[in-house]
């Protein structure tokens, strides 16, 4: 299969619908494992509960340890229409990013429940809107507004799923060891892990956790006939001292997640940035710098996480994978199986 890796079309396949998986195995380690071995060029199939069996003993893990919010809003305009208010980003200590589903305005205000609110304060080309929160009248800042968003609020499920969030998404959509608040997707590669799976590894393994918020850009495909023309989302970023110590050593590195590989990379770029925004796009054309092992899910066809993945193993491997994934009916997605690249 010839392709050019710089042509969003070169990154399209067909999936069939029922291997979008719209809620996790159970336990959750039990979901596929498909290992691809770049040296020998082979394919292992088997399941995450043994994941230990197939990391090199040398190499050292990142974590991404961001926690997602509650960051899907239902509320009301004054005339009584309905709006849906999905929070994409902080873009200061009072000013929000986010994208609404509905008809609005500047100065439009959004009412929600028990006095909290919201004030449309800009409208952007790309769709997405800026709002200041209110309590009673009373502006509020960020950290205000999580703990009524997490009473208000609803898991930000994506929209292939095609379902209205449940209570079991609180847990299942969380990592066990998510810790700062702020994503509006989670890190899915995360989500495998069992506490009890964790903590074995991390005895085995040097690790560190770097935080990056996840927006709700990485859904959105690439619209522009060539990859490089697409305008890469930005998100939050904090590379720990521990993360900062094994990124400075000679230890090769596994990113648990497009995500904290993202991180990792935009450091490698920017190396007296430890903390800040993010708008890394990783392509065959970009590859990774110090990065050596991606473990993954499966991604959507011509998203910027695909084109990840073809970074660090080209594009014509990269549909022969999903190709296998396919054929052995593995689950893509959120709540998929997984992938790891040695």
């Amino acid at each position: 299969m010839q392709t050019d890796p710089l042509k969003t079309s070169s990154y399209d396949f067909t999936l069939p619908s029922e291997l979008i998986a719209t809620h996790p195995v159970e336990p959750r380690d039990h979901a596929r494992l498909l290992v691809y071995d770049r040296g020998t060029d082979t394919i292992t199939h088997s399941r995450f509960d043994q994941l230990e069996h197939f990391l090199p003993a040398e190499c050292a893990i990142i974590f991404n340890d961001t926690k997602v919010i509650k960051a899907r809003l239902y509320g009301y305009k004054q005339s009584g229409g309905k709006l849906e208010v999905l929070i994409n980003r902080p873009l200061d200590a009072y000013k929000v990013n986010v994208y609404i589903r509905g008809r609005v305005k500047i100065d439009t205000t959004i009412a929600f429940e028990n006095g909290f609110s919201a004030k449309v304060i800009a409208l952007h080309e790309d769709g997405s809107r800026d709002i200041n929160f209110f309590q009673d009248e009373t502006l509020l800042r960020f950290e205000e507004v999580l703990p009524i968003i997490d009473v208000q609020g609803h898991i930000p499920l994506p929209p292939y799923m095609q379902r209205e969030d449940e209570q079991i998404d609180e847990e299942d959509y969380q990592s066990v060891f998510a810790k700062n608040e702020g994503a509006v997707a989670a890190p899915t590669a995360s989500l495998h892990f069992t506490t009890e799976q964790f903590e074995t590894i991390c005895q085995k393994h040097n690790n560190a956790s770097v935080t990056l918020h996840v927006g709700a850009g990485t859904f959105k495909p690439v619209d522009s006939e060539i990859i490089t023309d697409h305008p890469m989302h930005s998100e939050y970023y904090n590379i720990t001292d521990e993360a900062k110590k094994l990124f400075d050593s000679e230890q090769k590195l596994l990113c648990v997640g497009t995500t904290s590989t993202r991180t990792i990379e935009y450091h490698a770029r920017h190396l007296e940035q430890l903390s800040g925004e993010a708008n890394l796009f990783l392509h065959p054309g970009n590859k990774p710098l110090r990065v050596d092992h991606l473990l993954t899910n499966f991604h959507l066809p011509q998203s910027t996480l695909l084109m990840l993945v073809a970074s660090f193993v080209g594009v014509e491997t990269t549909h022969r994978l999903y190709a296998e994934a396919i054929k052995e009916k593995y689950r893509f997605y959120s709540y998929g199986d997984a992938m790891l690249i040695l």
